[in-house]
């Protein structure tokens, strides 16, 4: 009788750069750690996570993101991530540099931070996370809140004549001249989840080849504050999300043209 050897080939396990902790930051149903993850899977595979750096806004990403990944991380002021990433950028040109910052440290005290940076074309790639909400202080407004939708600061409903409307980000970064590539994903599905990847990935190539911005927004779940449950929360990003914030590539460009002059 002869023995039958049998082969095996790992085809899936946790990225070495996902730091294992014996707890979880993230709240139940909450999408933050399979975009941890995403990262991590991107930054191993572009093979640069010796020469990365990543900078953290205030928010649910303040803490979590910065010690879930194994490359040199750091928090920031609110809102200031992306003049912290230029400094770091412009000192350490080979340095791959990137921050990830949600509703209300991008878009609403740090958006005047994240436009100077867009306006000056610096070559940096930044993770937007949009949960339509404040996700770390109890659910309030922000300027990603659908029309209509209830937070603890709207009770009603956002009302856009005294409240305004969502704000689209991935799409305001597009019409950017210095922005190289810009999208918006989200990992509710499998299928997302690749497409995701293969956004994240871009986004960071376009800095690796210097050639400009990079920009993907995430739309993510937030169970706690939406009070719903985890599949409820896929179901809202699929029929409610979705609907105000299309998916996609908003620009995707291999060169940022120049006046002749400056070329």
């Amino acid at each position: 009788m002869t023995e039958k050897i049998v082969s095996r080939k790992k085809v899936w396990g946790t990225p070495k750069l996902r730091v294992p902790l014996p707890f979880s930051f993230f709240c139940p149903g909450c999408h933050y750690g399979i975009i941890v993850r995403l990262i991590c899977e991107v930054l191993e595979e572009l093979g640069i996570e010796g020469r990365t750096v990543g900078l953290a806004g205030v928010g649910c990403s303040f803490g979590p993101f910065p010690v879930s990944i194994d490359v040199d991380f750091t928090s920031c002021p609110h809102g200031r991530a992306p003049a912290m990433a230029t400094a770091i950028k412009r000192i350490h040109p080979e340095t791959v540099v990137f921050t990830v910052q949600g509703d209300g440290d991008l878009g609403s005290i740090g958006l005047g931070c994240f436009m100077n940076a867009l306006i000056r074309g610096e070559k940096l790639t930044t993770i937007f996370l949009n949960n339509a909400c404040y996700g770390t202080t109890g659910g309030q407004m922000a300027p990603t809140t659908l029309i209509g939708m209830k937070t603890t600061t709207t009770p009603e409903g956002r009302d856009p004549r005294t409240a305004g409307f969502p704000l689209h980000t991935a799409e305001l970064a597009a019409t950017m001249k210095g922005v190289a590539y810009s999208a918006r994903c989200t990992v509710h599905s499998p299928a997302n989840f690749r497409r995701a990847r293969k956004a994240l990935k871009t986004a960071f190539q376009k800095q690796i080849d210097g050639i400009g911005y990079g920009f993907v927004e995430f739309l993510s779940a937030c169970p706690t504050n939406w009070r719903l449950s985890p599949p409820d929360c896929i179901k809202f990003i699929s029929e409610k999300m979705i609907a105000e914030y299309p998916l996609g590539e908003f620009k995707n460009v291999d060169v940022i043209e120049l006046p002749e002059e400056w070329r």
